[in-house]
């Protein structure tokens, strides 16, 4: 395959010419950029409205307002302005009306606003906070999502239990089975329930799910899109675990119906599926429900399929059991004919047309990363990024055409920098296969001189390092330093089919190892102006992982920086809390199949390790725990070679906090600048 290019826009200067040349993006950058998110179409189609993250440094904090913006790209305005955050903007079946989530007076509640103009009014005073919210069709009623005491049958039961629980004095924590704390918080014995609210009773609501001792939306990830409502406002659809005491071990997620008047028993319409189920969407007629599904139980990073279920018979039909990729979010166009989705695709996130009946995928938008694609009567509203252009809203024409920006939130920020070109390239790797990557060249390269290198690796590890622009892990970050970026989509990526997918299972050191090695070996040998001497490599939680597999294998590399990798599998089994994911990944339990574990153990190769790392963790990483991080780090020291321990004791997994991701650039491009800077 010819190498796919593509070149900055060239930029117009009106400053005067001896105006500095423009910088690479930098982190105070990143920070600047204005994120656009959560699109909601107008029931006319002519209206988005969205929210607008910005960032305040001084307060370390993000702040989100509401903004409109004309489909027919006419421009754009704010809706709201207030120090609270507002977010998950919905409109009014009349379009009259845009209601929100916000933490005005303290708590959070559902608003709204008149979209003609006026000061926005709380919709909702119940006495706890709403974790999130849908609109009944008539216009009246709420879906919420709260935290409750699962023994509790109203809200203000589970506030009075709250004031009981609040009375005790010692700070132990209890627990009779998993999961006992996930992702970064412990598990406190309260769980989400859906409640159906009305305006005639403001700060009351009925319990839809009383009794259910498991989140939905499920935890940490699940939004309100895992709920729906039907066209009739009779029946929600929502999706939770399923497991009981086997919940830590088992994907299996069913939807469930429920009445929405509070009568009757939820029953679980996919239950006959073991494996997830997730992401329901009625069609507009309200007589069937989309839902996307996994086939294998037990697996997290199955081929995710679009299952379309009869709603009076409950009889389910794969329609996309042919197509080799795992759609995302689902929307309906209005004639209920086609389903409108997106997924990863070689190294690019595209916008699909799904046939409902027969199943025929159309590719509306292949380049690019296009997400959460809205329906607005002809036309289709999606979020779009690429490597050197952060999100913004665009539009297509629903039977395809070349999209049209409909928000520019950012453009005066991204003409003043200098980014870094960027190219797809292919090679072969492990077992012959096709492998997908890009390099991102220095920011104002001058063509000539060699320059220093960075892979970056990316994790899950069943994910993509495509062409998004991403706001902890950017490669134009290190393009504005000074580095070529390359980063790699090595066997158990996802967008390349399920078989290269599932490729990583149980070789986690194996042909991603040597993926990484042949893409990095072909690209020195394809552009000579790469320092091969100045090799460096980072990567976080597999990508951590696999940093310190790199330091057992080889000493290429001049640096390294690991970020919430696993040092030892065998124990990160006992010390994580999805424990289907490691009994998947190394084919079962340690105590049962210590081989699959033992086979590509970075700790088993502390002896061979040489080269300088950095090592980050989050004190609330609850996935990759920071004992790995502290261990690796102690590892490193005990064998004299250099090393330092980064530690963030307020982030997880990520790290989020403004100051803290800057903080997270400087010691990671000081790092790499330490042990580049003279090397010739």
């Amino acid at each position: 395959m010819p190498n796919l290019r593509w070149a900055p826009l060239a930029l117009v200067l009106l400053a005067a010419p001896a105006a500095a040349a423009p910088k690479g993006l930098t982190i105070d950058d990143m920070l600047a950029m204005q994120r656009v998110g959560e699109p909601a179409v107008s029931p006319d189609g002519k209206w988005v409205a969205y929210s607008l993250r910005t960032t305040d440094l001084d307060a370390n904090k993000g702040r989100l307002d509401l903004w409109l913006a004309a489909v027919d790209g006419s421009g754009a305005r704010r809706l709201t302005s207030d120090p609270a955050n507002d977010s998950s903007p919905a409109w009014s079946p009349d379009g009259a009306y845009v209601y929100f989530s916000s933490t005005r007076g303290g708590s959070s509640q559902v608003w709204r606003i008149a979209v003609a103009g006026g000061e926005a009014e709380q919709v909702t005073k119940v006495p706890l906070d709403v974790g999130g919210f849908r609109l009944f069709p008539d216009g009246k009623r709420l879906l919420l999502a709260i935290d409750v005491w699962p023994d509790t049958r109203t809200l203000a039961a589970s506030v009075a239990k709250d004031a009981e629980m609040a009375k005790i004095k010692t700070s132990a924590l209890v627990y009779d089975g998993l999961l006992f704390r996930h992702w970064d918080t412990w598990e406190d014995g309260r769980f989400s329930h859906l409640f159906a609210w009305s305006p005639d009773a403001p700060t009351e609501a009925r319990d839809l799910t009383p009794g259910l001792t498991t989140d939905t939306p499920t935890h940490p990830f699940g939004g309100m899109d895992d709920t729906a409502i039907s066209p009739d406002g009779k029946t929600v659809a929502y999706v939770a675990r399923v497991g009981g005491k086997a919940i830590a071990w088992t994907t299996n997620t069913d939807v469930f119906l429920v009445k929405a008047d509070g009568t009757g028993k939820p029953t679980a319409l996919t239950g006959a599926n073991l494996a997830y189920d997730f992401a329901p969407t009625y069609s507009p007629d309200g007589k069937s429900l989309a839902v996307l599904a996994m086939g294998r139980p037990g697996y997290e990073a199955d081929r995710q399929r679009i299952v379309i279920y009869d709603v009076a018979t409950g009889k389910p039909r794969t329609v996309t059991e042919a197509w080799d990729r795992s759609p995302g979010s689902l929307a309906w166009s209005a004639d209920g004919k086609t389903l409108y989705t997106s997924a990863d695709n070689l190294g690019q996130h595209s916008l699909f047309a799904v046939d409902a009946a027969t199943g025929k995928v159309t590719t509306l938008v292949e380049k690019g990363y296009n997400a959460g694609p809205q329906v607005a009567r002809g036309e289709l509203v999606f979020a779009r990024d690429t490597l050197r252009q952060p999100a913004e809203l665009f539009a297509i024409p629903a039977t395809g055409g070349a999209p049209r920006q409909l928000t520019r939130h950012n453009d005066a920020r991204v003409a003043k920098i200098a980014w870094g070109d960027y190219e797809q390239f292919t090679f072969k790797g492990a077992k012959g296969d096709t492998v997908y990557a890009y390099l991102v060249k220095p920011a104002n390269w001058d063509g000539k001189k060699k320059v220093p290198v960075v892979a970056l690796i990316h994790g899950g590890p069943q994910g993509s390092f495509g062409d998004h622009f991403h706001y902890r892990w950017n490669p134009q970050v290190f393009a504005g330093r000074g580095y070529a970026a390359v980063v790699i989509d090595f066997h158990g990526s996802t967008g390349y089919g399920q078989a290269f997918t599932d490729a990583i299972n149980g070789d986690w050191g194996g042909a991603p190892y040597d993926d990484i090695m042949a893409g990095l070996d072909h690209a020195l040998k394809t552009w000579s102006f790469l320092d091969g001497k100045r090799l460096t490599a980072a990567g976080a939680s597999y990508g951590g992982y696999m940093i310190n597999w790199i330091n057992g294998k080889t000493d290429r590399f001049k640096a390294l920086v690991c970020h919430d990798g696993n040092l030892d599998e065998q124990l990160a089994y006992y010390d994580t809390e999805e424990l289907w994911f490691p009994e998947w990944e190394h084919g079962g339990t340690p105590h049962d199949n210590p081989a699959g574990y033992a086979k590509h153990n970075p700790i088993d190769l502390v002896a061979n390790w040489k080269t300088p790392t950095l090592v980050i963790h989050g004190g609330k990483d609850y996935r990759v725990v920071d004992t790995q991080g502290m261990s690796t780090f102690t590892a490193l020291q005990r064998k004299g070679i250099p090393s330092r321990l980064v530690y963030f004791p307020d982030e997880n997994h990520w790290v989020l906090k403004p100051q803290n991701s800057k903080k997270w650039h400087d010691e990671v491009l000081g790092w790499l600048d330490r042990y580049t800077a003279g090397v010739k």
